[in-house]
């Protein structure tokens, strides 16, 4: 299946388990893959027979940026459900969340989650 894919999308969120991710806040990276047939675009050149990726950002912002959660892995949940419930051909989608500077002690580029789902 085709793939549609959005790569490094960044985003100042609060979220966290710690008092201080809910307060100052940080940089969340969200990489997302989506499982979609592309082949009638991929024919007609239209708009209308993909899914428009600058849509799926705009969902993704949303969820990073305007709702604050404890664990990453509810934040990506939540954009999941999002991305299922607004764009109808997509079958599956493959997200991960990073935060580059979480609150731990520790030399790392980043710590973060992956999630797969398919649409039920």
């Amino acid at each position: 299946m085709d793939k549609i894919i959005l790569e490094g999308c960044r985003f100042y969120g609060y979220h966290g388990a710690f008092s201080e991710e809910k307060t100052l806040g940080q940089i969340f990276v969200v990489d997302c893959e989506l499982t979609v047939d592309l082949l009638a675009a991929s024919v007609t050149d239209a708009l209308a027979d993909t899914v428009h990726y600058g849509h799926v950002f705009e969902t993704i912002r949303k969820q990073a940026e305007q709702a604050k959660y404890d664990l990453i892995e509810r934040l990506a949940g939540a954009i999941i459900e999002d991305i299922f419930a607004e764009f109808p051909p997509v079958q599956a989608i493959r997200l991960k969340v990073t935060k580059e500077n979480p609150p731990i002690a520790g030399h790392y580029k980043a710590v973060g989650i992956e999630l797969y789902r398919e649409r039920p």
